[in-house]
């Protein structure tokens, strides 16, 4: 697998970027194992003007900013993936795309993962601040019934407490897979990240 400092990652970040980690926590884990992929979260690179750049994500409790130096310290492993729309955002869209995450910081977040909600979650905050800047849609929306029709091995316990013991089967939702998936994006790296300063 692919090694690189956390530096030379953010060197080559481009607002737009999307960046995939591995969260070691429930429910977190749990989304991995329902979804098939090793990923769980997803954030937007928002800024590259200061010393690191920015990601905005929506997390619990509420979307945020976060330097990208700690948002890859908190993948398991030091996993992290870094993909980019085929189509490179014009000045004008990474414009429209920070106002869009901009507008979205506080929002509070939503355990249900409900694409129909007024709460947000990371794949949805950051297909949506995508749409917005660019009108390009990336993932899918799936029910849940679909999502996990595609994993019939994936354990359901969790979900069923999850969800006080109704999964809601119709719920529509997007994914942190189905992004890193897409086609519209190019995987420009998916590796180990390390900082050596803290080695």
């Amino acid at each position: 697998m692919p090694l690189a400092t956390v530096r030379t990652l953010a060197a080559g970040a481009h607002v737009g970027d999307l960046v995939f980690i591995r969260v070691p926590v429930r429910p977190f884990r749990e989304v991995a194992d329902a979804t098939g992929t090793w990923t769980n979260h997803v954030g937007i690179v928002v800024d590259t003007s200061g010393a690191e750049p920015v990601v905005a994500e929506s997390t619990f409790p509420w979307a945020k900013l976060t330097p990208l130096t700690r948002f890859a310290q908190r993948s398991e492993g030091g996993r992290l993936a870094l993909a980019r729309l085929a189509t490179p955002p014009t000045a004008d869209e990474q414009r429209r795309m920070q106002a869009a995450a901009e507008r979205r910081i506080g929002t509070l977040y939503d355990t249900g993962f409900n694409l129909r909600s007024r709460r947000q979650f990371c794949s949805r905050y950051v297909r949506e601040v995508l749409g917005d800047a660019t009108g390009i849609e990336v993932g899918d929306v799936e029910t849940f019934s679909t999502l996990l029709a595609h994993r019939p091995g994936a354990k359901l316990g969790f979900w069923r407490l999850w969800y006080f013991g109704r999964i809601p089967w119709a719920r529509e939702t997007v994914t942190p897979a189905s992004l890193l998936r897409c086609g519209r994006l190019t995987l420009e790296f998916d590796g180990i990240v390390f900082d050596p300063r803290r080695a």
